[in-house]
């Protein structure tokens, strides 16, 4: 049972646009940054809502490792693909952008394909394939990210947690929606887990000497001096899979980077050979298929349909309740949450008070 106090939706949204706004980002621009936050923890995803609103924006704002205005540049465009540079602006911003042009150019041309170098956090990529999902359309993207993965039979964090996610349209109430890690966990729900003062579960990161780490706040500070590593998705080693993460973590590397000419891996750390902050420099990739180009939205909807019903249905394992498929219980989050708000635990509390006293916003939180 949620024990945590809940924000409206509207307040909260108000008060981070309004914050975005006194950093410099243009009110635009910032409500599409607030909404992509505030998906996350409708959706129940909150390692990438209102608990990042400060550590990962407001915080780079400040060390100036983000810059609040984002200023697009394309450097190649044709009529089914796009690469732009997004000079360490918005990532949310280069992305939402990104996303209009491709879902116009895919209803077009049937598919297309998008690139962004010299980029920063996007949040839940479940959101860029989702708009592609909401225009009947399937959606593909991945990022990568300041290296914390060790490669299989490795130990030094080479790699990003680079997401690999799809959206696909259905005939239900939500789409298929995948968009998860190609690690076991990733730096977010580390971050989740140090800030309710919680042990991250034995096995998922490694430490140079091979032993696991659990302390939370000790594996935040050991990614970022490089002496902890994730493992990559199916674990340590090759028994149970873990070359299968590694592999694909690898791919969304290539892609992030190779389409767009951009920075990888070590280049991505967020600090320079001194250890001084630098830009992070991310790259993202985004491909959108329209099924009217094959044998047509509603075939598309109804056999997607059809395949996740047929999954559910299935015989379930002695003493599960059911079975779920991608994108249903952030669906179902969402319906929980709608008229609720967001909860919020005790450190969001502090920080969202200190950001509304040091500008003097005209906001009263129900916690208080």
């Amino acid at each position: 049972m949620e024990t945590r106090p809940y924000v409206p939706w509207d307040l909260i949204e108000s008060f981070m646009i309004d914050v975005f706004v006194k950093y410099g980002v243009p009110r635009d621009e910032a409500a599409i940054c607030a909404d992509v936050l505030l998906e996350a923890d409708r959706q129940g995803i909150e390692s990438h809502g209102c608990n990042r609103f400060k550590p990962i924006y407001i915080d780079r704002f400040e060390k100036g490792t983000l810059l609040p205005e984002t200023n697009l540049e394309i450097l190649n465009e044709t009529d089914t693909t796009l690469v732009m540079d997004a000079h360490d602006g918005m990532g949310m911003v280069a992305s939402y952008r990104m996303m209009e042009k491709l879902i116009e150019k895919a209803g077009k041309h049937g598919m297309a394909g998008g690139a962004v170098r010299n980029s920063t956090h996007y949040g839940i990529a479940g959101y860029w394939t989702n708009m592609a999902a909401k225009a009947g359309m399937v959606g593909i993207t991945g990022t990568n990210a300041r290296p914390s993965v060790a490669p299989t039979f490795g130990v030094e964090n080479m790699l990003g947690t680079n997401p690999l996610t799809f959206s696909f349209p259905t005939d239900e109430e939500f789409p298929f929606c995948l968009d998860c890690a190609t690690s076991i966990v990733q730096r977010g729900k580390v971050e989740y887990y140090a800030r309710e003062g919680k042990d991250t579960p034995a096995g998922l990161v490694v430490s140079q000497d091979g032993n696991t780490m659990t302390d939370s706040s000790q594996i935040l500070k050991a990614l970022t001096d490089g002496t902890a590593a994730f493992a990559p998705l199916g674990g340590i080693g090759e028994e149970t899979g873990g070359y299968k993460g590694y592999g694909y973590s690898t791919v969304v590397e290539i892609l992030s980077a190779a389409f767009a000419g951009g920075p990888f891996m070590k280049a991505l750390s967020g600090t320079d050979e001194n250890g001084d902050p630098r830009m992070y420099s991310l790259g993202h990739f985004f491909f959108v298929a329209d099924p009217d180009a094959f044998m047509g939205k509603d075939v598309f909807r109804k056999t997607a349909g059809d395949i996740l019903r047929a999954l559910r249905a299935s015989k379930k394992a002695p003493g599960a309740e059911r079975i779920y498929t991608a994108g249903e219980k952030e669906y179902l989050m969402r319906m929980e949450r709608k008229d609720k708000g967001v909860p919020v635990g005790t450190a969001v509390q502090k920080e969202l008070v200190e950001l509304r006293d040091r500008f003097d916003l005209p906001y009263k939180f129900p916690f208080e």
